[in-house]
């Protein structure tokens, strides 16, 4: 997964990229405004036509980017929070366009509703993911926990479908859709209830403190 061997892609796979960009005075905000466009545009401009290993081929491209400006970020110094806002509000932009992509696929090349929904549902439960956890922080809770976190959803998505597509083998990214569908739900639900039992620690009373014993003077 992408997020487990962060130390790897971001230290030696990408660090050519992340070097070459800083010496060209490239920010970070703009090599995340660019994965986003090209994620956006692999997944709504390849998926809807049924071209699902070319725009796979894409996204994955430009997917890396959300390695290479945290990176970037970190090696410049620099610590203003809005990269991480943007960062973060793009990346539900590039899930949004991932699974959209995969609903126009089925929609409008497959026909097939049960999967145009199951990819909805997808879509759906990997934005209440990130909002759980971000609201959950924003109010001083750990949500951070779940079977299908991001990089698991985009993993779990994307080598599905280019191999099924390669091959002619739908089964394997409409059971891919089936498993996030299902994952990212019970993510929601792992995460409601951390959250929930954060909070219902934080309420619990305070014993009152035993007495002391008189000492003999």
């Amino acid at each position: 997964m992408l997020d487990r061997f962060k130390a790897f892609w971001q230290g030696k796979a990408l660090a050519p990229f992340i070097n070459l960009f800083i010496r060209l005075g490239i920010s970070p905000d703009a090599v995340t405004l660019v994965g986003t466009l090209g994620v956006s545009a692999g997944a709504l401009v390849f998926f809807p036509q049924g071209m699902l290993w070319q725009g796979v081929l894409v996204v994955t491209a430009f997917v890396f980017s959300d390695l290479v400006d945290g990176a970037m970020a970190r090696k410049i110094g620099r610590t203003d929070t809005f990269g991480a806002f943007l960062d973060s509000t793009l990346d539900r932009v590039a899930d949004a366009a991932l699974f959209g992509g995969m609903a126009m696929f089925f929609a409008w090349q497959a026909e097939d509703r049960l999967y145009l929904v199951l990819a909805l549902v997808c879509l759906a439960m990997g934005s209440v993911t990130s909002y759980a956890r971000s609201k959950g922080e924003q109010l001083g809770f750990d949500a951070k926990t779940g079977l299908a976190e991001r990089p698991d959803r985009l993993v779990g998505l994307l080598v599905p479908t280019f191999f099924g597509d390669l091959l002619d083998l739908p089964i394997l990214y409409e059971v891919a859709l089936w498993l996030l569908a299902v994952l990212s739900t019970v993510t929601v639900l792992q995460r409601i209830l951390k959250v929930r039992r954060q909070a219902l620690a934080s309420r619990a009373p305070i014993a009152p403190a035993a007495p002391e014993a008189p000492t003999a003077e």
